[in-house]
Order: structure tokens, then C-alpha cells, then sequence
């Protein structure tokens, strides 16, 4: 048989009511009150339930916190590519903006050429008694405008004409409008992460495994963003 005092030593941690049973009044004075054999088991059934909830919660906080971790790294690669698809919109914005000015120049050169072309011709067709070697100068000043007014049109080998110029910005615009797609992806990829780890986070001060799974749930929803933002499989409804 057990005495309460011997309890208190070497059955710790006991209950708080076998504490507060132990440091009652009665009990303090009356120290050589034994306890029955079933009050002991209780006590050690007690003291290895503690023990092994506390061992299933740091085991879980520890899970918890690994798991935190990957959410970290996941994080940082969605945000590195947000801020990657972010740099791509404007730098291919401001590329086909630069293109589109090109182009405007280059049709408002072929304006005037064309123009300088017809009043030449306009010239010619309205002073029939030019001279011989006149009219030939001004029919090959002509001719030249006219080369040139093509080529301001279509110049493949240099891609410098309207056509090609075109087609550039056209592409830009592209990337552009893909780049921002995508960055739109990471943007609400980092958000949800940033909300599951904060799940997480609370999680584990708690030791709550419900709020855990939650925090599961909006990482695989954050997860799936941030592959559409590098694949663009689903086009979302409020992009």
C-alpha cells in the first residue's frame, strides 16, 4: 500500500484532483493515510495518458512544422515566377508599344511619299511642254518614290516594313497578354499560401489537426495555381 506522500513523489505527474485530494486539509494533517490499490492504477493510467498525448501533440507539431517548411519553399518559387511572368508584361508591352510607333513612322513616311509621288505625276500629267530631259528627271524621281513607298510597305530582308513591323507588335502583344496571364496564376497562388501558412502556423500553437487539414486544402488549391501559372492549362474565369 501507498501512502499519499509517496504517491506525490514517485507517481508524478499526478491529476490535479489527485493533487488537490493529496493536499486537502484532511490529508495534510493525516500524512499515513494509505491509498487503495485501484487509486494507484488510476493515477499511473492517468500519468501515461498525459504522457502520451503530449507525445502524439510534439509529434504532430513537428510534422506540422516540416510541413510549413515545404509551404515556405513553394512560396518562394511561386513568387520568383510571379515576379518573372510581372517583368515579361512590361517588358513586352513596352516592345510593342515601341513597335507600334516604328510602325506609325513608317506609314506616315509612305504617306508622304506616295503623296510626293502623285503631285509629281499630277505635275506631269497638267505641263505637257515640259522639257524632254525634265520629265525624265522628275519620271525617275517618281519611280524612286514610289521603290521606296514599297519598301516602307514590305521590307522582309531587313524586317523594317509596315507588314513585318505588324506582325512584331502582333507577337508582343502575345506574350504580353500570355505573361500576364500567368502572373495573375502566381499572384493568387501566393495569396493562398501565404493564408495556409498562416493555418499552419496557428495549427500547431493550437495542436489543432482539423485546422491543419485546412491548411492542406488551400496549399493544394494554392499548388494547382502556380502549375497553371507555368502551363496555363484552365483559362480563369476572372483573369
Amino acid at each position: 500500500m501507498l501512502r499519499c506522500s509517496e504517491t506525490v513523489t514517485e507517481l508524478q505527474p499526478l491529476t490535479r484532483e489527485r493533487r488537490r485530494a493529496c493536499s486537502a486539509p484532511g490529508n495534510d494533517q493525516r500524512k499515513g493515510r494509505t491509498l487503495e490499490p485501484h487509486e494507484v492504477g488510476e493515477t499511473i493510467a492517468e500519468a501515461h495518458q498525459h504522457r502520451s498525448a503530449t507525445q502524439r501533440d510534439d509529434r504532430f507539431r513537428r510534422s506540422a512544422a516540416v510541413f510549413l517548411g515545404v509551404l515556405g519553399m513553394l512560396l518562394a518559387i511561386a513568387s520568383l515566377a510571379g515576379d518573372y511572368a510581372m517583368k515579361e508584361t512590361v517588358n513586352a508591352n513596352i516592345l510593342a508599344s515601341d513597335t507600334y510607333a516604328f510602325y506609325q513612322a513608317r506609314n506616315e513616311r509612305q504617306t508622304n511619299y506616295q503623296t510626293a509621288a502623285d503631285g509629281l505625276e499630277a505635275l506631269l500629267a497638267t505641263h505637257p511642254d515640259i522639257a524632254a530631259e525634265t520629265r525624265a528627271s522628275i519620271g525617275q524621281r517618281i519611280a524612286d518614290y514610289r521603290t521606296t513607298a514599297k519598301r516602307f510597305e514590305s521590307d522582309p530582308v531587313n524586317a523594317s516594313g509596315k507588314q513585318e513591323l505588324l506582325a512584331k507588335a502582333r507577337r508582343y502583344e502575345a506574350e504580353r497578354d500570355q505573361a500576364q496571364r500567368q502572373d495573375i496564376n502566381f499572384d493568387y497562388s501566393r495569396g493562398l499560401f501565404q493564408i495556409a501558412i498562416v493555418l499552419g502556423s496557428v495549427s500547431i500553437v493550437a495542436a489543432s489537426r482539423p485546422l491543419l487539414w485546412l491548411c492542406g486544402a488551400v496549399a493544394f488549391a494554392a499548388s494547382l495555381l502556380a502549375v497553371n501559372g507555368f502551363l496555363l492549362l484552365i483559362e480563369l474565369p476572372f483573369s
